[in-house]
């Protein structure tokens, strides 16, 4: 188990309930800062949901219980004086299907950075936003065009600009590669690795090959518990738990 002393989030004894239904349970995990951390396991497993824990994503499904803690930084996440919207600022995300606003290119990052309180250097936030993305090369020339305009890659890759737009420390993905073509994956899992070292990054994706290509940490959850969280390189080559051996040679169908 990784028990890093750098940790930037962490859960202790989580779990998560929808109405009467347990999604996760007794969840503990320390993620270290700037590196790839990749959930894996069966679809319904509560992967997104633990991912959502660490942005307040859950407080959006009324039915939602939370037990348990989410620390930033040690900092409890859920506490009384701490304003969701703030958590977001610091913790992004990135859906599994892009989602870009009904804006040109420029106003899907320039709209963000204004409603998130930055007034100055916008013109120069996005340029720096897109290269981090990967995607200026590909829109400099037409900015103002609808981003509803380009492929699904690149919008996926101007949501990831928009997130990192705002300078979180935390970019949370949730399947972002799931709705894309392999050329346009590719160019995400690219993305990735760019991004490495910079930011703290938490992955769900449903691919264990892409699981092993990038991230440095993986975790196995099934039926809401963390069956195992190990480097990536030691999971997937040896497994301590017979449930996660069976996950990843596909003996679990």
């Amino acid at each position: 188990m990784i028990v890093p002393s750098d940790a930037v989030l962490e859960t202790i004894g989580l779990g998560v309930r929808y109405g009467e239904t347990r999604v996760i349970e007794d969840i503990s995990l320390r993620i270290p800062e700037r590196r790839v951390v990749a959930f894996i396991g069966p679809s319904g497993c509560g992967k997104s949901t633990l991912l959502r824990c660490f942005n307040r994503l859950n407080d959006l499904v009324p039915e939602a219980r939370l037990t348990g803690q989410v620390l930033f930084r040690g900092r409890d996440l859920y506490g009384p004086a701490v304003d969701p919207a703030d958590v977001r600022r610091s913790i992004g995300m990135v859906f599994q299907r892009p989602n870009p606003f009904p804006k040109s290119i420029f106003e899907n990052i320039a709209f963000g950075l204004r409603i998130n309180g930055f007034k100055d250097d916008i013109r120069d936030r996005v340029e720096v936003s897109l290269r981090a993305a990967s995607l200026w090369d590909e829109v400099s020339h037409r900015l103002d065009a609808d981003a509803l305009g380009l492929s699904n890659g690149q919008q996926q890759r101007l949501c990831i600009a928009r997130a990192l737009a705002v300078e979180p420390e935390v970019l949370l993905m949730d399947e972002p590669a799931s709705a894309l073509d392999p050329i346009a994956t590719g160019r995400i899992e690219d993305l990735i690795g760019s991004l490495r070292g910079d930011y703290t990054i938490v992955i769900v994706t449903n691919n264990m090959r892409q699981a092993a290509r990038i991230s440095d940490d993986t975790a196995f959850l099934y039926m809401g518990e963390l069956v195992e969280y190990k480097e990536t390189q030691r999971l997937f080559t040896n497994p301590e738990d017979r449930r996660t051996e069976d996950y990843i040679t596909g003996r679990m169908g």
